[in-house]
């Protein structure tokens, strides 16, 4: 399959009627898979109503198809077709934070969606990106898109449409490359169908943020506690993964240093990922800065792009700093320990 590559200016006026981006919507219509822009990761858009689209999907990216998608949306009126109920507490949330990086789960309504889509779920979970060229594309191809990340099962999630084509040249029908992505980190997932709302995933709205806004917000068990089985199923598999096996360190610089040491005389070519402050601390064969601790955005917005770049550098061995478990840092280490498969070592 020849992947088309559309470039959008996303500052332009009257994205909705650009000929680029209503060529991809064209596509969509025709139940093919586009990859697209949104603030937070690169998604790979499909009909969520098609059967045949959704199935493109898993496809492309080798996903299991246990694993639902997220359906996203250009206006919140769209929501009554496929959602049973809008809790008070969904509509203050949609208030203040759509479109933007949080994901909400509903009570579905039955027979509008591929059963394919949400996973043969009674749910649902959608969203609004807050980019305006994926609010473009959708408001065009008037459909609800089902979109996961767009990579290879597993592996980093995109944050410019390269890495989009690393992964899926040759799978899919095209990318609409809209440019880098800014929050870097994929949505929060909120579940609304519980009398306190649970968060699934953490991302780009903080727990803090949440509960400023509706009150107590609780955490999915898996969340704090690896044993305990994920609610949402999609949260039981390994993600983000470079090539090379990575280790949290929890410790020090002189001890993540003498890690390094110890690999680099096993013949190992060692990488080590680090904040801006404390990077050329390190004496390691290739020593990526993701960001600066004292603005933990900035390593949310660079952590995808650190994390594919060991892949260039053909490293053996990664071991990366670890982060507060706090605000955004919530979000930053739980894809730090999916990436990892959970393997950390500690002083």
């Amino acid at each position: 399959m020849n992947t088309k590559v559309w470039k959008v200016d996303k500052y332009v006026d009257n994205l909705e009627n650009n000929p680029q981006v209503v060529d991809a919507a064209h596509f969509l219509q025709e139940n093919e898979v586009v990859a697209l822009p949104t603030e937070t990761v690169y998604g790979l858009g499909g009909n969520a109503k098609s059967d045949v689209a959704v199935e493109k999907i898993f496809a492309a990216k080798g996903r299991p198809s246990d694993n639902p998608l997220i359906i996203h949306i250009a206006d919140k009126h769209q929501l009554s077709a496929f959602v049973a109920e809008v809790p008070k507490n969904a509509e203050r949330l949609m208030e203040r934070f759509w479109p933007g990086p949080l994901t909400i789960i509903f009570k579905k309504r039955d027979g509008v969606l591929s059963e394919k889509a949400t996973a043969g779920l009674e749910s649902v979970a959608v969203r609004m990106p807050d980019h305006p060229v994926a609010l473009a594309l959708l408001k065009k191809c008037q459909l609800p898109i089902a979109a996961p990340s767009a990579n290879s099962s597993g592996k980093p999630s995109p944050t410019n449409a390269q890495h989009v084509l690393d992964d899926l040249n040759g799978k899919i029908a095209g990318v609409l490359d809209g440019g880098s992505t800014g929050v870097g980190v994929e949505s929060t997932v909120l579940d609304c169908t519980e009398e306190i709302p649970v968060i699934l995933r953490p991302g780009g709205v903080t727990k803090e943020q949440l509960e400023n806004v509706i009150g107590e917000v609780h955490l999915d068990a898996a969340l704090i506690d690896e044993a305990s089985k994920p609610k949402a199923p999609g949260m039981k598999y390994q993600h983000y993964a470079p090539n090379a096996p990575l280790y949290l360190v929890n410790g020090s610089t002189s001890f993540l240093q003498g890690l390094i040491e110890e690999k680099q005389n096993a013949g190992l070519r060692v990488g080590v990922l680090a904040t801006e402050e404390s990077v050329e601390d390190y004496q390691a064969d290739v020593s990526v800065a993701c960001g600066r601790r004292d603005e933990l955005e900035s390593v949310a917005t660079k952590l995808y792009e650190t994390l594919r770049a060991f892949n260039q550098e053909k490293v053996d061995v990664i071991f990366s700093e670890t982060f507060s478990n706090t605000g955004v840092g919530h979000a930053i280490m739980n894809r730090l320990q999916k990436a990892a498969g959970n393997k950390m070592i500690n002083e």
